[in-house]
């Protein structure tokens, strides 16, 4: 009994002692985790998930765990998050990632974030950071990756980040750092990007710097530095960036002016042009004695010596005049160039997008955003129209992070099974749609692949949707079409309006819209040299957009000359279920360009009649020509009747049961222009 007794206490025992520091420390990471939320979404609008009920490793939003059920990688960036980080979030000790940039966090980085000794990954890049950056982050020694970019940072880089060993990428651009550039940088062998740019920095660029054996990118435009830039730096090639430092000069760098023998000789002064005087080195230096009869040789010359003494102060007051005058305009422009205080609190407008996209993106460790997708690897190696047709099209990560905000939830414009579409804003401000299509979506033949992309850009219409770009990346997995965008939305929007609605669109606008996604289809199926003809599949309201003039452009032109098989089917399936597919299909299991034409004539009643939804009475009263019973009510009569008949006419045809009875596009595009409108 005692025995018993013995081993269910030593049993006991040994339960307690290994698994109560285990609930103390999940006690003690939810604890952190909760008091992490409520500092960086003080609203809770956008981490609800976070709850003293849930279990962060399966119901936290954002929150991934290690094998040993610790908090290992906060990933929340570009949600919305309006508040601060909290020291809390040192509490959590096994974290190795936190990623909260493209967010709207201001305050100061707690010094405490740095005693996260197992902290890789440090992403906090696109915030309203304000503060220094504290000593204490030379304590970080497994940091790989420091991205602290377009922010409100001030104060100078601290000598202690010679610690980080391991520092493979470094973004401190846009912000307002200032002082020296400390040659500790030059301890960090693994260095491959150095990101300073933006800044108010100034001194000479340490030749440390220069030697670090895996550098492949050195920004370090618009700060005030000066002084000869080191030869080894030429090794970069483009990777160097040195413009706009009125002070830097060089050999072999073509953004730079050349050095000068003046230029050399002041090359350790620690201002340009006027070297700085230590205080207290001249009140311990010894002060000349007076010149006597005894010491003193030749005085006669002593006004000749005064005169050019005179002259040489003179010119160089003049000089260092004209230097600072140029030198003030130019960070004038700078500062109007680019403003730090543009994130808004609220959804970013237009133009505050653009402000942040003009910043550049999170860099990845891998310097990936040289790189392409495999498809792109062999096929670039092929001919010089190849080459070519790469360099006029092809993005790179750094573009598409940078115009969606890190693929910010706040510029999500819709998802479906096997595509996302982001709106997003290029560098050179113009605001573009960028569908992301998953890798297991796409053709995995390569050569047929790149031929589906070479098609989708040939494709020129005013009335279909400009494919400007690609972008293929292989760590993410996901292919990136960009398109010119559409101010006010898809077709469907002007579908099913209330009385009154501010989306009512007049007759004439109507009639516009269905000529003008007739020619977009009747380009598509017109066969040239250098394509045939191609058979759009999945015509609908929702693939139609309009433009600012309301002229409409269709979508997804050729995209099945991307996809696998089994994603085309289930597009399929959607446009069938909406009634755009015409009844041959369910019999063939094929698409035509007659199946086209019919989806075209369900646009056009639904167009015609403001409605999403075609019963069998209004397809009726379109046939008996009833317009009291089919045109749409918000015209309250106000249409030209004769156009009225003829479109119905148009559109009935179209979507007859028989595709031997239905006309062409091209024959619809002739009757179309054929239309006489009548001044109402």
């Amino acid at each position: 009994m005692n025995n018993n007794c013995h081993n269910i206490s030593f049993t006991f025992l040994s339960f307690f002692t290994l698994f109560f520091p285990i609930l103390i420390s999940a006690n003690t990471e939810l604890r952190a985790l909760m008091e992490l939320k409520s500092s960086l979404d003080p609203d809770n609008k956008f981490l609800k998930s976070w709850t003293f009920e849930g279990d962060p490793c399966r119901s936290f939003q954002g929150v991934a765990c290690n094998q040993h059920l610790k908090v290992a990688n906060i990933t929340l960036q570009g949600k919305g998050l309006t508040g601060k980080l909290s020291p809390a979030v040192a509490g959590l000790k096994c974290l190795s990632g936190l990623y909260l940039h493209y967010n709207f966090l201001s305050g100061e980085i707690p010094r405490e974030i740095f005693g996260l000794t197992e902290l890789i990954d440090l992403y906090l890049n696109v915030n309203n950071f304000s503060g220094s950056i504290p000593p204490e982050i030379g304590k970080m020694a497994g940091l790989q990756v420091l991205d602290l970019c377009c922010n409100k940072m001030n104060g100078s880089i601290p000598t202690e980040i010679g610690n980080l060993k391991k520092l493979s990428a470094v973004t401190l651009q846009h912000n307002r750092l200032t002082g020296l550039i400390p040659s500790s940088v030059g301890n960090l062998g693994m260095l491959r990007r150095l990101d300073l740019s933006f800044n108010q920095l100034s001194g000479n660029i340490p030749v440390t710097i220069a030697n670090l054996p895996e550098l492949k990118i050195l920004d370090l435009q618009n700060n005030t530095l000066y002084g000869v830039v080191p030869p080894a730096l030429k090794k970069l090639n483009g990777g160097f960036k040195g413009e706009n430092n009125l002070g830097l000069c060089g050999v072999g760098f073509s953004s730079l002016r050349v050095c000068s023998t003046w230029d050399s000789s002041n090359i350790n002064q620690a201002e340009p042009f006027a070297p700085r005087i230590n205080s207290t080195a001249t009140k311990h230096a010894k002060i000349p004695a007076a010149c006597s009869q005894t010491h003193c040789s030749k005085s006669s010359k002593l006004p000749r010596v005064a005169i050019i003494t005179g002259v040489i102060i003179c010119g160089i007051t003049l000089m260092v005049g004209a230097f600072l005058f140029v030198f003030q305009l130019r960070r004038r422009k700078q500062k109007i160039g680019f403003t730090a205080d543009s994130a808004s609190d609220d959804r970013l407008s237009t133009n505050e997008t653009k402000d942040l996209t003009s910043r550049s993106a999170s860099p990845l460790i891998t310097l990936e955003y040289s790189n392409k997708w495999d498809p792109m690897m062999s096929y670039q190696i092929g001919s010089e129209d190849s080459d070519n047709f790469l360099h006029r099209f092809n993005f790179n990560l750094e573009e598409i992070e940078s115009a969606t905000q890190y693929f910010s939830e706040l510029n999500l414009l819709g998802k479906s099974k096997f595509s996302a579409v982001y709106k997003g804003i290029l560098k050179d401000g113009s605001v573009v749609a960028i569908k992301c299509v998953h890798v297991i979506n796409c053709k995995s033949e390569e050569a047929e692949f790149m031929n589906g992309l070479r098609l989708l850009t040939s494709l020129r219409h005013e009335n279909l949707a400009k494919l400007r770009g690609f972008c293929c990346s292989m760590s993410r997995g996901e292919c990136y079409l960009i398109y010119d965008f559409a101010f006010n939305g898809n077709l469907s929007r002007y579908l099913d309006v209330v009385d009154g609605g501010d989306d009512n669109l007049d007759w004439t606008t109507k009639v516009s819209i269905i000529k003008g996604i007739a020619k977009g289809i009747g380009y598509l199926h017109r066969s040239e040299t250098n394509r045939p003809a191609i058979v759009h599949q999945n015509i609908s309201v929702k693939k139609v957009v309009v433009d600012e003039q309301f002229k409409p452009i269709i979508m997804d032109s050729g995209l099945q000359k991307l996809l696998v098989d089994d994603i085309i089917f289930s597009t399929l399936k959607v446009s069938a279920s909406l009634g755009y597919m015409a009844p041959e299909y369910i019999t063939t299991g094929g698409c035509t360009e007659k199946s086209d034409v019919y989806a075209f004539g369900v646009i056009m009643l639904q167009i015609l009649s403001g409605k999403t939804y075609l019963s069998s009475s209004m397809r009726l009263a379109a046939e008996s020509c009833r317009y009291e019973d089919f045109i749409d009510a918000n015209m309250k009569g106000k249409f030209s009747k004769t156009e009225a008949a003829n479109l119905t006419k148009i559109a009935v045809g179209c979507t007859d049961e028989n595709p031997d009875c239905r006309p062409t596009m091209k024959t619809v595009i002739q009757d179309l222009s054929n239309l006489v409108s009548l001044t109402l």
